[in-house]
């Protein structure tokens, strides 16, 4: 498949957007139990909240560029009893609703503990609203895996590890963040940070290396018979029917040579995994923050290359058919 880089954008923006929520709630979890010491809850709440709506906005805004009559967006949540990406366009602006009260809440410091509970549980309003917005989180994550997973004819694709990935990478970007955020704004929070970030990190790049070993070993349904119609054991395909290219050729196949694809595979390996993860324990180990904005931006940018090597490995059927130039 042709990479889009405006979806590209869309799915990375907003999955750093979704971890970082979900490490926010967290750290208030352990909060909430005693785990850990919080100074300045409404300042560190109230800033996270604000990044991760504006990396949602930020992927928002990049979806329209994909869009050849954006006026008509509204239109696709129309199909949500069928469509995955009808239901993801649903689901996210009900996360970015609860992000912003999530937000709002502590920003006004108005947070009554509606259990009636002291400890060692505290039945904080805003905790019980980032526990609601971390569900309609994750069913945001299944919304946007599924519209990939759910393809039968793309076998990369169809398979629950794509959901996996998309959950785990999104968190493990949210969680890099996070360890950021906490140096910044409440330093006692960093450490159980940038432990989960580590760990989510090993554990997606266990599962992207599962789904990267099962593609490689994909016995594929379509053939040259199937895709042109004729039953005929010997197939020579001279052409492909035309002089120059057309919306097939374009937008069905990326167009990189076979060193620019396995380049970009171990590209995104080593940045999306090794290279953030020792930025991050030298940030750990030193204090300097730079290290933890370093470890943030390169698996940013390894995402990147990870979800153009997704979409670009997928093999759409059409492409059998249009294989000759």
């Amino acid at each position: 498949m042709h990479p889009a880089f405006s979806v590209i954008f869309l799915t990375t923006l907003i999955g750093a957007g979704q971890g970082l929520f979900l490490a926010l709630v967290t750290g208030q979890s352990y909060a909430a139990v005693g785990l850990v010491n919080v100074t300045n809850p409404n300042e560190f709440y109230t800033y996270g909240s604000i990044v991760a709506i504006l990396f949602l906005i930020a992927g928002l805004g990049a979806s329209f560029f994909h869009l050849g009559r954006p006026e008509r967006a509204w239109r696709s949540a129309a199909r949500w009893r069928t469509s995955w990406l009808s239901r993801e366009v649903i689901v996210l602006p009900i996360f970015m609703s609860m992000v912003f009260a999530y937000g709002l809440l502590h920003y006004f410091n108005w947070d009554p503990n509606i259990l009636g509970a002291e400890q060692p549980l505290q039945g904080q309003l805003s905790l019980f609203i980032g526990i609601i917005g971390a569900v309609v989180c994750f069913a945001l994550f299944l919304s946007t895996g599924m519209i990939y997973a759910c393809m039968k004819f793309l076998q990369e694709w169809y398979t629950p590890l794509t959901v996996i990935n998309y959950t785990l990478l999104g968190s493990a970007s949210g969680f890099m963040l996070a360890t950021l955020h906490a140096a910044i704004y409440e330093p006692g929070l960093t450490s159980l940070y940038g432990v989960w970030a580590t760990i989510i990190t090993l554990v997606a790049l266990l599962t992207r290396l599962a789904s990267l070993y099962r593609n490689a070993r994909i016995k594929y349904k379509s053939s040259m018979q199937s895709a042109i119609g004729v039953r005929h054991n010997n197939i020579d395909q001279k052409a492909m029917g035309m002089m120059g290219g057309s919306f097939n050729t374009r937008e069905f196949f990326h167009g990189a040579s076979p060193f620019w694809f396995r380049s970009i595979r171990w590209t995104f390996l080593i940045m999306t995994f090794p290279v953030p993860l020792a930025f991050l324990w030298a940030g750990l180990e030193t204090g300097i923050q730079v290290f933890l904005l370093l470890a943030f931006i390169s698996q940013y940018l390894g995402l990147i290359a990870e979800r153009w090597f997704f979409f670009a490995q997928a093999n759409h059927p059409q492409n059998i058919y249009y294989q000759a130039i």
